[in-house]
Order: structure tokens, then sequence, then C-alpha cells
């Protein structure tokens, strides 16, 4: 949630920025700039109100020491007045105070000076491209081909039990898929992230900590009767643990992985980008988040971004790095960096990994800060990052290593998986 004073201070500025989004902010800022200005007049009204009650208060019982009963009345009357003034300008700082949240909620983060403008992913900017396509003397396949063949993952059985979106992992497929997860988890350990199993469900407290409320509400999956939302990364549980918390200086930063399942409703997708492992409504993912000194947070994203880039580099696929444009960069985001993997058997780019940084946007929200000494507690910045996520990951794998009989297994992962091929027919 952007900060109000920012805000003041920085009006032209801040429209001009979220223009790269595509949006036009002006009349949200101002709106939000008048209802500041109303909550601290009414703020200032009520101090005076509350000042003048609490004299009136000590003057009463004097009044009635030195025999002044009608005065003492007199006051008591007028202390009854003010009580019922200040009851009626809390009223009004609370429904002010909520008419401006929810504009402030509606607002996105200020994308950082080196997002590119744009209105889609087609506007976003190749960064870098990593290793080389997989080549073939055979037609390839595509993943969900390959799976059914090779009995690893069950689409059909997974609509049984639940519908589309939910797959069933079966034998060696479940098996590749904790192997990832273990392989994942090692790696951010080794980097100095501390380990969490953290609730796969969430109230709606942190949801709005982290942004993904109200932004994302149709896309989470609500229940009703507790008020709580099955979680769609990570992030969302891991960054809460810090919410209304100050932090010493010195106990930044803090680095934080966790494996988790993840439920996203996906709500309009459609197409080839939905087939097999392209898209689920349930997948897995490792998040690794960081709470950093707001002067070190792009220096840690760079770290974060390389962190990535490494996990990708030992599994050998061939994939690219892209800077998000204005108009794909996520509601929280100040910048993002996308990673994109090859797949081998249906010849397109696959997103496996965003890591961004949210600057104060989500502390802000969460009341997260850091303390230096005895000094006035100042907002801490996050960052997070998918280390990755799983299903396109799992598909550009089977695509991209796949022989006439089967598919070989990274030599990285070996040691987790217990086999080094997994063949038709075996």
């Amino acid at each position: 949630m952007l900060q109000t004073a920012y805000i003041k201070e920085n009006r032209n500025e801040v429209i001009e920025r979220l223009k790269a989004r595509g949006f036009d902010a002006t009349e949200s800022i101002d709106s939000v700039l008048a209802l500041d200005e109303k909550r601290r007049a009414t703020q200032t009204q009520l101090d005076e109100t509350l000042a003048e009650a609490n004299k009136l208060a000590k003057e009463i019982g004097g009044l009635f020491k030195q025999g002044k009963a009608q005065e003492a009345n007199d006051a008591k009357a007028k202390a009854a007045d003010l009580k019922q003034k200040s009851s009626v300008l809390q009223d009004q700082m609370a429904e002010v105070q909520n008419e401006l949240n929810e504009l402030l909620y509606h607002l996105p983060n200020i994308p950082h000076q080196s997002v590119p403008a744009g209105k889609s992913d087609q506007d976003n900017e190749v960064v870098s491209e990593h290793g080389a396509k997989p080549t073939f003397d055979f037609t390839p396949k595509p993943h969900w081909d390959l799976v059914r063949e090779l009995n690893l993952i069950d689409f059909e059985l997974g609509a049984k039990i639940t519908g589309a979106g939910f797959p069933l992992y079966v034998g060696k497929g479940a098996q590749l898929q904790r192997a990832l997860i273990n392989f994942f988890l090692d790696e951010a350990r080794a980097a100095g992230y501390t380990e969490f199993i953290p609730p796969f469900v969430v109230n709606e407290a942190s949801g709005f900590g982290t942004g993904q409320l109200p932004d994302k509400e149709g896309q989470m999956y609500h229940m009703k009767d507790d008020n709580l939302y099955m979680i769609p990364t990570a992030e969302v549980p891991l960054t809460n643990i810090f919410r209304d918390v100050i932090l010493n200086e010195d106990e930044l930063p803090k680095k934080l992985t966790a494996y988790s399942p993840c439920f996203r409703r996906e709500a309009g997708s459609y197409g080839k980008d939905v087939k097999g492992l392209n898209r689920l409504h349930q997948f897995d993912k490792v998040e690794i988040v960081q709470v950093v000194h707001p002067d070190k947070s792009y220096e840690v994203l760079d770290t974060m971004v390389a962190h990535a880039a490494g996990l990708l580099d030992k599994l050998g696929l061939h994939y690219r790095i892209l800077r998000l444009c204005g108009g794909d960069l996520g509601f929280t985001s100040a910048l993002t960096f996308d990673f994109e993997v090859w797949s081998g058997g249906q010849e397109r780019w696959l997103e496996v990994s965003s890591v961004s940084n949210f600057e104060t946007f989500q502390t802000n929200r969460l009341k997260l800060r850091y303390r230096q000494g005895n000094d006035k507690p100042q907002l801490a910045h996050t960052l997070n990052g998918s280390a990755l996520a799983l299903p396109r990951i799992m598909a550009a794998l089977i695509e991209n290593n796949q022989a006439e009989n089967g598919i070989r297994i990274p030599a990285v992962l070996h040691k987790y998986t217990g086999f080094e091929s997994i063949e038709l027919n075996a």
C-alpha cells in the first residue's frame, strides 16, 4: 500500500510513474489527498475537543470544593456536550480513514524507474538468454503425451477426484516431483534461507497484508464459513510472520524458504496455455522471501535472481530472463524479473519463476518495521521469488530430456530420485 505522506510529497511523480502501468491515477491520487486533508482536519478538531474536555474534567472537582456548584454543573453539562462531540468526530474519523484505506488498497505499487512502459507481456524486455535449445533426431512429444505413456501423471483421474487442473502424480512421476522439491529446498538452505512449513490456509488479514486482497480475491479459493483462504503461494504465510513486528536493524536480512502446494482458481484461463501442466489450480512451489534494509533491497534482488538462475543452470535447462513492463507488472511489485524455460516438445517458452522487489508496498500494509537503536521505526523492504514453481519445470524437464524410449533425469537430481532415467515399459 502506498504511503499517503509519500503521495503528498510526490504527487506528480507518483501519477507519472503509474502511467508505466497504463494506469491514469490522477483522480484516485487527488481523492487520496483530499481525504487525507479531511482526516487531518478532523483529527485536529478531535484533539482540541478532547483537550478541552480533559481540562474541564480537572476543573469540575475544584469548583465543587470551592462551593461553586452552579459553575461546576455548567461545566459538567459542557463536558457532556464535548463528549458527544468527540464521539461524533471519532465516527467521522473512522469513516474517512476507511474511505482512504479503500482507495489506497486499490492503488498498485509504483513501478521502479527501470520498468519499461508497455501494455502486455508482449512488451516485456528480454534481459538475457542462457544455455542452448535441445535438439532431437526424432519428432519430440509434448509432456502430456509423455507422462501418459510413462504413467507419471494422470490428468483424467485427477479430474475425476477433484476437477480439471488437479493432476494426480503417479509412481516415478511423484518421486520426480518430490526430488525437485527437495533439491530446491536444499539449494535454498545452502544459500542461507531458513526453511519453514507454513499453514496452507490463511486469514483475511494475511491476504490483505501481502496484497492478494482485494486485488486477487476472485483468484483465491475462499472458505466462506470460516472466512479463510487457500494460499496462492507460500509468500503469503511467510511474509505475514512479520506482520505488526518491529525488528532491530541488526536482525536484517530475514531469509525464509518454504515448499507449499499453491491454489489458484485461474478464472478465465483457456486454450493451449492450460493444457497438461501449463496451468493448474493446484501446483507445488518452493518460495524464497527476504525482509531487508531499504538500502539493500535492489542488491538483494540481484542475488535472488542469480539464485533462481543457478537452479536452472544446474538442471541444464535453456532459459531467458525478462524484465516485466508496466502493463504486465504485478499489483504489488515495483520491479519483477520473470524466468522462462524453453519447452522442447511444445516449442514455446514457459514461465517458471517471478522474482520481485515490493519495496515498502507490503510492509506498509503489514506494519513491518525495523529500528536502529532508539530511532523511530522505519518500514523495511520485502522481496520474494519462485525457486522454483514445479509444473512447468517438470514439463520442460520431461520434454527436453526425452529419448525415443523414455526420459533422462538431470544428473543433479540422481541422488534425490534414486534413478537416472524413466523408460517406457520399464
